[in-house]
């Protein structure tokens, strides 16, 4: 029998859009991690994460940031540490870091992530988005629902989102937020 070797393959199959001035990006590049917090190990995460990467642990509707590794806010006791890593071990990597003292989960197939940035960022997310977006600092983070998709936004610059929603409703994610943009000016 014949070795059958697979591939991973971005869901959007590496989606890049320029829409007037505008940009729509698909971060296949991004690992995707949940750290829960264990009863009473508050001190001993936020530690971990301070050794680990240099992090604090966020506090509600914001991120912290380290060059390239995020932590975003959740819910409380919870997180996700967002970054760029290639192979499918990213779980036992931040567990390595973590030394134990947090609960971790492999988020990276299910999320879907854009990154948007441009002129119309605003106006084109406010159509599809009930979260007062230009009120966010950078940083700020909130859970929503764009369209009938839950998603999560987090503000990485004046005019720059990641956006994040469920892998299996991509498709139709990419396509409210294009339609969105398309409308915007």
């Amino acid at each position: 029998m014949d070795e059958i070797n697979l591939e991973a393959a971005p869901v959007l199959g590496g989606a890049s859009l320029e829409l007037s001035g505008n940009r729509i990006v698909e971060r296949d590049d991004l690992a995707i991690v949940s750290i829960a917090t264990p009863l009473g190990g508050e001190d001993a995460l936020a530690e971990a994460l301070r050794n680990g990467w240099s992090l604090d642990v966020p506090e509600p509707t914001r991120s912290s940031l380290n060059a390239e590794v995020r932590a975003v806010w959740t819910a409380p006791d919870q997180m996700m540490l967002i970054f760029p890593h290639a192979t499918p071990d990213a779980e036992a990597v931040v567990q390595e870091r973590l030394g134990g003292t947090g609960y971790t989960t492999d988020q990276t197939d299910g999320w879907i992530v854009l990154e948007v940035a441009g002129p119309d960022t605003l106006s084109a997310l406010e159509r599809i988005c009930p979260l007062d977006l230009p009120s966010f600092e950078v940083g700020g983070t909130g859970r929503t629902v764009m369209e009938h998709m839950g998603a999560m936004a987090v503000r990485t610059g004046d005019d720059a989102f990641l956006l994040m929603s469920a892998s299996s409703s991509a498709a139709s994610f990419l396509h409210a937020v294009e339609t969105s943009y398309r409308y915007a000016t």
